[in-house]
């Protein structure tokens, strides 16, 4: 997926990152229409869910077609900082809300962050480059990608 913005240099994104709980899903639950939209997504682009899984059930999410990785006990901002910088920092887009997402969002060639109903820790608002108010509204972004165009263009 290739995005001209004004100003910038193209956005060539190959890989979708997405954080699970709280990002993705509310109490470890993906609703319907999400799990439709990243389906959607994944015709074009290779969608990677990064979670620690917290609420154990990120094993529901086979069908969606994505690659899933559930991290280790540890550090989780460094482990999804590196997840992006092995698929490609050039070619990631990355999607998130916790603490642990700053680092990814940074690390991504365009971070989103969602503002959902548990949040969003400011630390990771400021490593965002777009901040959205529902998951809806950030995978819409890759369906219709002159949203993007609208607020990140700075010609």
């Amino acid at each position: 997926m290739i995005v001209d913005v004004p100003g910038r240099a193209p956005l060539d994104i190959r890989h979708l990152a997405l954080d699970l709980n709280g990002t993705l899903a509310t109490d470890g639950l993906v609703p319907g229409e999400v799990a439709e939209r990243v389906r959607w997504l994944t015709a074009g682009l290779t969608v990677h869910i990064l979670t620690a899984d917290t609420f154990g059930t990120a094993s529901r999410l086979a069908g969606l077609g994505v690659q899933l990785t559930v991290l280790s006990p540890g550090d989780q901002v460094a482990a999804k900082a590196a997840a992006i910088r092995v698929l490609g920092t050039a070619h990631t887009a990355a999607i998130g809300n916790g603490m642990n997402d700053e680092a990814m969002l940074r690390e991504a060639t365009l971070g989103i962050l969602v503002i959902g109903r548990e949040g969003a820790a400011v630390r990771s608002l400021l490593a965002a480059d777009v901040v959205v108010r529902s998951i809806e509204d950030a995978l819409d972004l890759f369906r219709f990608p002159k949203r993007l165009i609208a607020s990140l263009r700075t010609a």
